[in-house]
C-alpha cells in the first residue's frame, strides 16, 4: 500500500476518534501553536506612528554614511539589506578599521524582538538607532555633530519639516532615531516556505524539512527559538549543559555587562533564526561559519545531546525554509552637502 494511502486512511480515524490526529497534521498543529508567520506589513510602533514621509526619511538616513564622523559608515554598512541584513563578518568593522566585539545581528524582522542588541540593552529600534552613532568603535560621532550635519543640508531640512510638522525644531537626535526606526520596521521577510506551511499548506515543506521541524520541536530548540521571529523573545545562558570552547564564547559575559547581576553572566538574547541560512557567521562571537556546525554546538551546549549527522541535516534543511522574500529597496538619492557640512574626520 502506498504511503499516502496509509496516511489518508489513518486520517479517517478522525471521524470516529476526534482526539486523534494523523502524523502530518499533528506536526503542523504543534508548529502553529509555537510559531507564527511573518506578516507582510509591520506592526504599530509604540509612540512612533508610521507614515510614508517618515519611512522615506528613515531610508535616506539608514543609507547615509555622513551620519558617521568619517563619512564612510552608514547603518547599511553593518546591516546590509542586500546580504540578509548583516555584514557577513565575524564582528563588524567600524571607525578607523576598529573591530567590534560582537557579530552584527540581522536588521530583518528585528521589530519583533523583545529588545535589541545581543544583550538587550536597547528596548526598541529607536533606542538601538542611537547607539552606533555614539560608539567610538562604530560611527564615532556625537548627537550634536550628527544634527549639525543634517541641518547643513537643505534637502534634509525640508524632509524633516515634512515628516515632523508638529515639531518646533524638526531635526533632533530623537527624530532622527524615530525615522530610522520607522524604516527598519518595514524590513520584513514574509512568504518563506515555512510561513506557507504554517498557513496550512503541508506541501510547502518536503519530507526531510518536515522531519527537521519535528526534531526542532521535539529536541527543545523551539523553547528558545519560537514565536514570529523564531527567537528574540527572551534571554538564555549560552552553555546551559556544556560550555562551548573559549574561542566561541570569546570571554563575553553577555547581559551581565548591562545588569551587573551574577545570574546574567553569559546570558544573551536568543537570536532570530529567520533567514539563518544566509546570515553567517553565527553566535555573538561570529566564530562559526557552518550552519551545520552551529546546530551541533547548540545540541550539545544547550540541550546536552549529541545530534546524529542525519538529525543535524534534517534540522538544517528545515532552517533553510525560514528564508523569506528579501526586501527590495531602491537606493535613495541623498541630499547634497554644503559648505556648512562638517568635514569627514578619519582619525
Amino acid at each position: 500500500m502506498k504511503k499516502k494511502t496509509v496516511i489518508a486512511l489513518s486520517c479517517l480515524l478522525l471521524a470516529f476518534t476526534p482526539v486523534v490526529l494523523c502524523a502530518e497534521d499533528d506536526v503542523m498543529a504543534k508548529a502553529q501553536k509555537i510559531f507564527k508567520p511573518i506578516p507582510k506589513t509591520p506592526p504599530a510602533l509604540s509612540n512612533n506612528p508610521l507614515t510614508t514621509a517618515k519611512v522615506n526619511l528613515g531610508k535616506m538616513l539608514y543609507f547615509d554614511p555622513r551620519l558617521s564622523a568619517s563619512g564612510l559608515i552608514s547603518c547599511n554598512t553593518c546591516h546590509n539589506i542586500g546580504t540578509g541584513g548583516v555584514d557577513l563578518q565575524e564582528t563588524s568593522v567600524g571607525h578607523g578599521w576598529q573591530k567590534g566585539g560582537r557579530n552584527a545581528p540581522t536588521v530583518f524582522n528585528a521589530i519583533f524582538n523583545i529588545a535589541q542588541f545581543w544583550d538587550g540593552r536597547a528596548l526598541d529600534l529607536k533606542e538601538q538607532a542611537k547607539g552606533p552613532p555614539q560608539a567610538a568603535i562604530e560611527m564615532n560621532t556625537t548627537p550634536e555633530r550628527l544634527v549639525a550635519t543634517l541641518k547643513s543640508m537643505p534637502g534634509y531640512v525640508e524632509a524633516f519639516k515634512e515628516t515632523f510638522p508638529q515639531e518646533e525644531d524638526p531635526i533632533t537626535f530623537d527624530t532622527t532615531a524615530q525615522a530610522i526606526e520607522a524604516f527598519e520596521a518595514t524590513l520584513l521577510t514574509p512568504d518563506a516556505p515555512f510561513d506557507t506551511y504554517l498557513q496550512g499548506d503541508s506541501t510547502a515543506l518536503v519530507k526531510q524539512e518536515q522531519e527537521g521541524l519535528k526534531l526542532f520541536m521535539k529536541k527543545g530548540c523551539s523553547s528558545c527559538h519560537g514565536g514570529i521571529n523564531m527567537g528574540g523573545t527572551g534571554y538564555f545562558p549560552f552553555g546551559v549543559v556544556e560550555k562551548p570552547n573559549s574561542e566561541i564564547t570569546a570571554g563575553d559575559t553577555g547581559r551581565f555587562k548591562v545588569t551587573g547581576v551574577k545570574s546574567d553572566e553569559y546570558v544573551f538574547k536568543s537570536p532570530s533564526l529567520r533567514n539563518i541560512a544566509i546570515t553567517p557567521p553565527y553566535f555573538h562571537s561570529g566564530k562559526v561559519w557552518s550552519l551545520r556546525e552551529a546546530v551541533a554546538i547548540m545540541g550539545s551546549s544547550q540541550l546536552g545531546i549529541s545530534l546524529t549527522q542525519d538529525q543535524t541535516d534534517k534540522i538544517v534543511a528545515f532552517l533553510k525554509t525560514t528564508t523569506g522574500v528579501q526586501p527590495r529597496i531602491e537606493y535613495p538619492v541623498l541630499p547634497a552637502i554644503t559648505e556648512a557640512t562638517p568635514k569627514p574626520k578619519l582619525d
